[in-house]
């Protein structure tokens, strides 16, 4: 039995000698690279982390003692610990999430995977701690160093330095990277604590003479070792950054050092008030290919060769960003007004390309989507065009900002949202969900959503012309897939993707969910009910056709990979009320809920969106049996027209509201005009 087998939970850490903790660190990192390897998931920074994890359940008491991890992706050696080692499953249905989750763990406190909020939770749990009486009880939050780069990170601070009485311990896991290296002032002053020879110097010349003293002069240095970090810190100038903080520092600590990880804690649990442990780690440490990678250090991967760290997963069809990424590049070489700003995450978003041939023009500003947004409204007013690309959950950090600061000054900013609707293996706060429903409430606000990759490259070049008021594109995670060419392309731009002989059903999708639609429409066809499929390419605002075809048809269904309350269904049903449109609506969409982890195909399965659900329902609002209910065209009345069901056959049109009555007659299919897929 491996040492790592004993670990159920984190007092069985008690017992272990130093060597035995050396021993299960290189068991963990074992462990990672194998089961992560089979699964995918967050490598490279769980690596980092794993002398820094065992010592703080060493030093600690979870679950009474409380751990706050920033977006804890790093969360993989915590949930081991804590006894969670079956990774066979990892953030798919029914097994582990990818992040910290109350319903598995009484451990696990913080499920939001957005950055720079765990020093806010700390404080606020602090405070509850203190103010009922259990001043015992400790908190630590994980911080990296990339989550300094947010605003919350220092509104928190500023309030935990007012006030010092809590036992509050921040450890910042300092690796010089979040998803790539981490960029501005922040960054700078870390480097150079990381690197200035008079700290280093410092260090090991008071280690080297200890050391030549033997054991006992070993355990006096560790037993100064805080003290000693103070004085080499001011001597080396490291608390520049907190001098005004009025916070306890302690550091730069060898996060991988697991005696100097153990003796720092012990110096912060001790201390009695808030308390900065500043370590320097390694993304990736222990696993050649990912210290190796340039990119980043494989911060998250998919299914790898455990050996080479080469993908074993063919590459297909080319992805969303990778299509968005070229595009950008190609406009931007036409367009020297075209600028490009991301937050923390210009590789994932594929802005590297356009930051490659034109550097100047593109700015990483770090963890602040708040900042971002109201930047490019600055560069907007000076003449230029800024596109903002973001993942889609993360445009919700900066609501404010689009309305206020860019929709208010009419600014010509485009929003490009990658990983929008269901993402799968990332869970709720990773899901690109809300941004439909959240953004097409601000003012003059145009809404793109296209359907393959041409329609990607169309919309992103047409966003970029307007320069009056913010447009929002809009795709999802993973590859482009099939192309849908349209049969035609109306004035307003909608593109009608299928015709049948009968106008029953106007089926409205929203971006890639056309595939889907179209199915529906086949099925649909086999039980004798025509549909018109259509793709308004720009949602928001609602074009005038989508009216005029609504009014044409007896019912009209809306199919969106973002949340139907308040979706885009919801604003073709308004936008038909004020025309003076009768026919009824159903919106098909996600629920108001946090959906849990899985793949996009499990999860759309779960909440009833896939083309075998949706056709069964239309079926019976056609028949009458469900609401809404399909109206009667006035050519219909009078006359009688029978489809098959999972029940038998009934009859649909027989009466003026077009209520059903049962019937033998056999069922016709609906012939459909449809352009030819790519």
């Amino acid at each position: 039995m491996t040492l790592l087998e004993t670990i159920h939970g984190p007092r069985d850490l008690d017992g272990l000698t130093k060597d035995q903790l050396e021993e299960l660190a290189a068991e963990v990192r074992a462990f990672l690279v194998a089961e992560i390897s089979k699964t995918g998931g967050h490598l490279g920074p769980n690596l980092g982390v794993v002398e820094m994890t065992i010592a703080i359940h060493r030093i600690f008491d979870s679950p009474r003692d409380a751990i706050v991890f920033d977006t804890g992706h790093q969360s993989y050696v915590h949930k081991m610990l804590t006894g969670r080692q079956d990774f066979s499953r990892l953030r798919q249905s029914d097994g582990l999430a990818g992040y910290p989750q109350r319903s598995e763990s009484e451990h696990d406190i913080v499920e939001s995977s957005h950055a720079s909020s765990s020093l806010s939770w700390a404080d606020g749990i602090s405070r509850a701690f203190e103010m009922t009486g259990q001043s015992d009880r400790h908190v630590i939050a994980v911080v990296g160093d990339g989550s300094l780069t947010g605003g919350m990170t220092w509104e928190a601070l500023n309030n935990i330095s007012d006030d010092n009485n809590r036992r509050l311990i921040i450890v910042i896991n300092d690796n010089g990277r979040s998803y790539a290296p981490t960029i501005g002032g922040m960054a700078r002053f870390l480097n150079t604590v990381r690197l200035r020879r008079s700290y280093r110097a410092a260090y090991l010349s008071s280690r080297e003479a200890f050391d030549h003293m033997g054991a006992p002069a070993r355990a006096i240095f560790r037993g100064v070792r805080g003290g000693l970090h103070g004085f080499l810190s001011r001597f080396s100038n490291n608390e520049a950054l907190y001098s005004n903080l009025d916070i306890k520092y302690i550091g730069p600590v060898d996060g991988h050092d697991m005696e100097a990880m153990l003796e720092a804690l012990r110096q912060a649990k001790d201390y009695g008030s808030p308390v900065i442990v500043h370590t320097i780690t390694q993304k990736g440490k222990g696993y050649d290919p990912a210290v190796q990678d340039v990119a980043d250090q494989f911060h998250a991967v998919g299914v790898i060769d455990p050996e080479t760290g080469e993908p074993t997963e063919s590459a297909g069809a080319p992805s969303w960003t990778s299509v968005f990424a070229d595009e950008l590049l190609s406009l931007a070489t036409d367009n020297p007004k075209l600028v490009a700003i991301t937050a923390a995450m210009l590789r994932p978003t594929g802005l590297h390309k356009m930051a490659e041939w034109f550097p100047e023009r593109v700015h990483d500003v770090g963890i602040a989507e708040q900042h971002a947004v109201t930047s490019a409204a600055g560069l907007a007013f000076g003449g230029l065009h800024p596109v903002v690309a973001l993942y889609a959950t993360f445009i919700n950090r900066a609501f404010d900002q689009v309305l206020m600061d860019v929709a208010l000054h009419r600014a010509g900013v485009t929003f490009v949202l990658d990983r929008a609707g269901v993402t799968g293996p990332d869970g709720p706060s990773h899901h690109g969900m809300w941004d439909l429903a959240i953004l097409q409430v601000i003012p003059h606000i145009r809404l793109a959503a296209p359907r393959d990759s041409t329609r990607l490259r169309e919309e992103l070049a047409e966003a970029v012309l307007v320069d009056d008021a913010p447009t929002v594109l809009r795709f999802p995670k993973g590859s482009t897939g099939v192309e849908f060419d349209a049969l035609e392309r109306l004035s307003d731009g909608v593109d009608v993707l299928l015709r049948s002989s009968q106008q029953d059903v106007l089926i409205v999708t929203v971006g890639p969910m056309a595939g889907m639609g179209l199915e529906v429409a086949e099925r649909l066809a086999a039980q004798g009910i025509g549909a018109t499929v259509v793709d308004p390419r720009w949602v928001v605002p609602v074009p005038k056709s989508i009216i005029e075809l609504a009014a044409q048809h007896r019912i009209v269904v809306s199919i969106e990979d973002g949340i139907r309350v308040g979706g885009i269904g919801t604003r073709i049903r308004q936008d038909l009320r004020e025309a003076g449109v009768d026919t009824a609506v159903t919106e098909l969409g996600l629920p108001d809920e946090f959906l849990d982890h899985g793949t996009r195909a499990e999860i759309l399965e779960r909440v009833g969106l896939t083309p075998q659900h949706i056709a069964r329902d239309v079926v019976a609002m056609v028949l009458g049996s469900k609401l809404p209910h399909a109206r009667a065209l006035p050519a219909d009345a009078g006359r009688t027209k029978t489809v098959r069901t999972e029940t038998g056959r009934a009859e649909i049109g027989s009466t003026e509201t077009g209520r059903t009555e049962t019937g033998s007659t056999e069922t016709g299919s609906v012939p459909l005009q449809r352009a030819p897929r790519d």
